[in-house]
Order: structure tokens, then C-alpha cells, then sequence
């Protein structure tokens, strides 16, 4: 067989991030519409990736977000995404380049993007827990998030908790597995 000299493989990966690169700068400008919303799986310790000390001694390895309902300052670039989360209730705002992103779902039209990422940390982190943003109203997508109380020392959990019934109050942690194929 031939050497691919022009690299189709690199040129396919490109042009899929392009695809969440525009889906993204479009949620940017206008919000999301209707049932959309996006889980997106990144590498935490990937150049160029910015999160607090706190979520990188939590999620070491990878990470998924989920773009829905609370979010803030959704900046796309290029090279990658800016955001602002809620985590326990407090907001972090996490930068990620797109050369960092291992997937991207949206699972109200079972549309999903795999990448592949050169690290390391793919090989150490098959099945990573998901960072679960609490809901609340559409109407709060895209405004400044509200002033939080300094936080208390939590003690993480090697196991998710049971949702409580009262919804937004902080987010739940489950597994990946949940969503993949069978």
C-alpha cells in the first residue's frame, strides 16, 4: 500500500471540527435552538486548556461539559471556545482549544463527533465521569451568572449521589458508559 503523503486522515479531523466550530459560533451569536444541546468531551491536561485547580484535581484526565441550559460567555475562536459553567454552584470558566475536544454529541438529533487526540492521556482515560451543568430556565442561557457564596471544602465522592429533587441546586457526576452505544 501506499504512503498517504497527503494526510486524509488529519484533513477529515479538521473539517469535522470545523463542523463544531460553526455549530458552535452559531449557538454563540443566536443561543441554542430548540431541543439542542451539546455533551463535549475534552482532554483536561491537553495544551492549551484552562480550568480552575479545583476541576483538574477533579477530572484529571478528561472531561465532559454539557452546553444546555446554564452557561455564560460563550466566545468561539478559531483555535477553540471559551465558556463559563456552574459547578456546586460555582461559575468557572474553562478554556478549550478544539485540537483538545475527543467528542462531540448532541444527543436531541443523535448527532456525534469523535476525534482523535495525540496524548497520553487517552490510552490512561477510557471511561471519564461527566460533568453534569445543573438546568435552569432557557431565559438564563447567555447572561451573567449569579453571585455565589464563598465555598466550603467538599469532600468528592467516588460514587454519584442520587438526584435530590431539588433541580439546579448543584451538579450530579455520572458515568460516561451511560451514553455510549452498546
Amino acid at each position: 500500500m501506499a504512503d498517504d503523503l497527503i494526510r486524509y486522515d488529519i484533513l477529515a479531523q479538521e473539517a469535522l471540527r470545523g463542523v463544531m466550530r460553526k455549530v458552535l459560533s452559531e449557538v454563540a451569536k443566536t443561543g441554542l435552538p430548540g431541543a439542542h444541546h451539546f455533551f463535549i468531551t475534552f482532554l483536561t491536561g491537553a495544551p492549551g486548556v484552562r480550568i480552575s485547580s479545583r476541576l483538574r484535581e477533579r477530572y484529571p484526565d478528561q472531561m465532559t461539559i454539557v452546553i444546555q441550559f446554564q452557561y455564560w460567555d460563550l466566545k468561539v475562536t478559531d483555535a477553540g471556545f471559551e465558556v463559563t459553567l456552574s459547578f456546586s454552584d460555582i461559575p468557572e470558566k474553562l478554556e478549550i482549544p478544539f485540537a483538545a475536544v475527543r467528542g462531540f454529541y448532541d444527543p436531541s438529533v443523535s448527532f456525534e463527533l469523535e476525534f482523535d487526540v495525540a496524548t497520553d492521556a487517552t490510552e490512561q482515560a477510557p471511561s471519564a465521569p461527566v460533568a453534569i451543568v445543573p438546568e435552569a430556565n432557557r431565559e438564563d442561557a447567555g447572561k451573567a451568572p449569579p453571585a455565589t457564596k464563598t465555598a466550603k471544602p467538599r469532600k468528592v465522592e467516588d460514587t454519584p449521589k442520587e438526584p435530590s429533587g431539588e433541580e439546579g441546586k448543584s451538579a450530579d457526576v455520572v458515568s460516561l458508559d451511560a451514553f455510549r452505544k452498546k
